[in-house]
């Protein structure tokens, strides 16, 4: 164990958010998701997993250490509804609100549609299955930069 990481946070998966830089995206999937292909055709080219917890667990356990990027419009992105692109599913939401919780304020998601996700999937640095078995509980995430210490605002 390790002291104040999530304990989801596996070793595959911190080596994975340690080694990724500013611009990088992290996809994480339902299980209903091509996963295995698609992982493949990432950077790190295998599947990451973090079984038997919802993608909003996941997600936050992946934003309590990773950034999101701030110099772009969209750093989030969901999936979107096949048919219906501007309706947001109960997982959508519960990943929404881990992600304005982890950044302090409201980012909403930018809709993805489905298979412009799988592309974009596919140029991943890695893809994380969780154990969602909801439909529509995937995501991607654009790791961001944490200032150094002496441009932070002091308290």
């Amino acid at each position: 164990m390790l002291k104040n990481l999530d304990p989801l946070l596996n070793a595959d998966v911190l080596r994975a958010l340690r080694a990724m830089g500013h611009g990088d995206e992290l996809v994480i999937c339902d299980t209903n998701f091509p996963a295995d292909s698609v992982a493949r055709q990432t950077a790190i080219g295998k599947l990451l997993r973090i079984d038997n917890v919802p993608a909003s667990r996941v997600a936050k356990a992946v934003l309590s250490v990773m950034p999101l990027d701030s110099f772009v419009d969209a750093p989030a992105g969901r999936m979107e509804v096949v048919g219906n692109p501007d309706q947001i599913e109960p997982v959508q939401q519960e990943v929404q609100r881990e992600i304005d919780a982890a950044e302090g304020r409201a980012w909403p998601m930018a809709s993805i549609e489905r298979f412009d996700f799988y592309e974009r999937a596919k140029k991943a640095y890695c893809i994380i299955q969780s154990g969602e078995l909801r439909f529509y509980g995937c995501f991607i995430f654009k790791k961001g930069v944490i200032a150094p210490p002496e441009t932070q605002a002091k308290s």
